[in-house]
């Protein structure tokens, strides 16, 4: 079993908390949680509870600690996690700023650590298919992608939350769920090039704003479409055409949830199409094992520190895309 605390006890915390206690390749040694008024859920939960993040990190029973802070608090924690020779699993955005995240990547590399990052996505069954066709070149040429992620989720957060800040939560939706959208897309086709991002405040009158879409320009070519929206029945989509076929996948759950299904939708013609169906998989929990395999066996992380930095260069093209109402090049 790997020993972890886990940092935060929000809407995501409680997902992640859920998980690893009923997960053998964990222990769940604490739960950091500043506010005290969550202790008692957590100990419900038949968990510890405890104030503050510096003794968390420097308990000798925790080997690696799991970050579901709030998104400001990333580069800190990381920062001090690795002074004190722990492996730091951090949910998405690694950082708010590329310096940030290029910082914890190599203070992991030169530690010797394991940096993990919440991109489950890629670790959903159908996504990993596309992946898997991608790489046999059975799409022909890569023409263009359209990936959604939208829901409603977070419309009932109360007033001064940080996930509805501009500061702390740029770009509408982008650090709350287009991110996941970049990350596969950087996973599928490599380095982007330009992007040109606009937001929109629509229903929910956030300093951030609720709807944001990006064009992409990636340098091997290939254009991409994404949008995450913050008010609208869920939809989760991702749809890859190439010049051979295209292949469309929908999801009918969130991660946070527990059932549902994938639709994988391969066309190459109107007499040759096919439509997979996926049972509800347990991304959220692949990624974590696939993480704690990298800590333990020294198997391969399947998140490249490259594409985690890179992921944040696109996300400040993006902020500053949609601030300046201009097309952004990332060198």
């Amino acid at each position: 079993m790997l020993p972890v605390a886990l940092v935060g006890f929000g809407w995501w915390g409680r997902t992640i908390a859920s998980r690893l206690k009923e997960n053998s390749l964990f222990e769940l040694v604490c739960v950091v949680e500043p506010n005290a008024d969550a202790h008692s859920d957590i100990i419900e939960m038949g968990l510890t509870p405890i104030l503050d993040f510096d003794e968390a990190v420097k308990m000798e029973t925790v080997r690696a600690l799991i970050l579901t802070s709030p998104n400001d608090l990333h580069d800190q924690q990381i920062a001090q996690s690795v002074a004190e020779g722990k492996h730091v699993f951090c949910e998405k955005p690694l950082s708010l700023t590329f310096e940030g995240a290029s910082n914890s990547v190599k203070a992991c590399e030169e530690a010797g650590l394991v940096l993990g990052i919440g991109h489950e996505r890629r670790f959903e069954p159908a996504v990993m298919e596309i992946k898997r066709l991608l790489d046999e070149n059975a799409f022909g040429n890569i023409m263009h992608a359209e990936l959604a992620f939208s829901h409603d989720k977070l419309i009932n957060l109360p007033a001064g939350s940080w996930r509805t800040s501009k500061t702390f939560a740029p770009a509408a939706g982008m650090t709350q769920m287009g991110i996941h959208l970049t990350d596969i897309l950087i996973w599928y086709f490599g380095k982007v090039k330009s992007v040109y991002a606009n937001t929109s405040s629509r229903s929910l009158g956030w300093e951030t704003g609720d709807v944001v879409v990006v064009q992409l320009l990636f340098e091997a070519g290939m254009t991409a479409n994404i949008q995450a929206i913050l008010h609208t029945p869920h939809f989760l989509r991702t749809h890859i055409f190439g010049s051979e076929m295209w292949a469309e996948v929908r999801n009918s759950t969130h991660p946070d949830e527990t059932t549902g299904v994938a639709d994988l939708q391969v066309y190459r013609s109107l007499e040759d199409t096919k439509t997979t169906r996926y049972d509800w998989a347990d991304s959220v929990s692949a990624n974590l094992e696939n993480w704690r395999s990298a800590i333990v066996d020294g198997t391969e992380y399947l998140n490249k520190n490259f594409e985690m930095m890179h992921n944040i260069e696109v996300l400040n093209a993006i902020i500053k895309s949609a601030e300046d109402g201009e097309v952004v090049k990332l060198s």
